[in-house]
């Protein structure tokens, strides 16, 4: 059989060409890839021996073109390596969970607890519900709870303007508003819309 094509005896073109129309013949890649490792410069990276790896049955010969000879490549360490990184992954974890501690406000936005210690003043009762760990107001800054606003509630306001009798309506929102400072804007525009129907 002398009908064959002698790889080495090919140009760089021909040999890219032969790539080009059968990409699965692992001999002609692994010729370009030595061809192209010994042009050296940035011709070739990692991505195309790699590419070409994927075709050759031998990958080492592949390897060993783009890796400075020397230089040790095995997994004898990867263990440590491997658990120094998920010790210090779990550290960062719980170090950034305790630091982003997320407070919710009903209607509000979500804010994390540095957040709201930037924002949190001593004379801000709004607030008052989500003081911070160790703050304690003492009891003589709650307000009493009125006994006669067990029965304003916000349906029975609702209940109210919808039945046509909007004083009755914004006098139970009134009292809310008072009775529930962190909802005072709410009740506020509840009351203007009355204002304007």
């Amino acid at each position: 059989m002398t009908d064959y094509i002698d790889l080495k005896k090919l140009t760089l073109d021909e040999l890219t060409g032969v790539v080009h129309l059968y990409p699965w013949y692992g001999a002609a890649r692994k010729e370009l890839s030595v061809r192209m490792a010994q042009l050296g410069g940035d011709t070739w990276g990692k991505a195309q021996y790699g590419e070409a790896a994927l075709y050759v049955g031998d990958r080492a010969g592949i390897a060993a073109l783009f890796r400075p000879a020397g230089e040790d490549y095995s997994d004898k360490d990867v263990e440590a390596l491997l658990r120094a990184f998920i010790e210090e992954r779990e550290k960062a974890a719980t170090e950034e969970a305790a630091s982003q501690r997320q407070v919710r406000v009903v209607g509000g936005d979500f804010f994390t607890q540095a957040q709201y210690d930037d924002v949190r003043m001593s004379s801000d009762n709004v607030f008052s519900r989500f003081a911070a760990k160790g703050v304690s107001e003492p009891a003589a800054s709650k307000p009493e709870r009125d006994a006669s606003l067990d029965f304003c509630t916000e349906t029975l306001a609702r209940v109210y303007a919808e039945q046509g009798y909007p004083e009755q309506a914004k006098n139970i929102y009134s009292r809310l508003l008072l009775n529930f400072p962190e909802k005072s804007a709410y009740f506020a525009s509840l009351i203007e819309k009355l204002n304007e129907e």
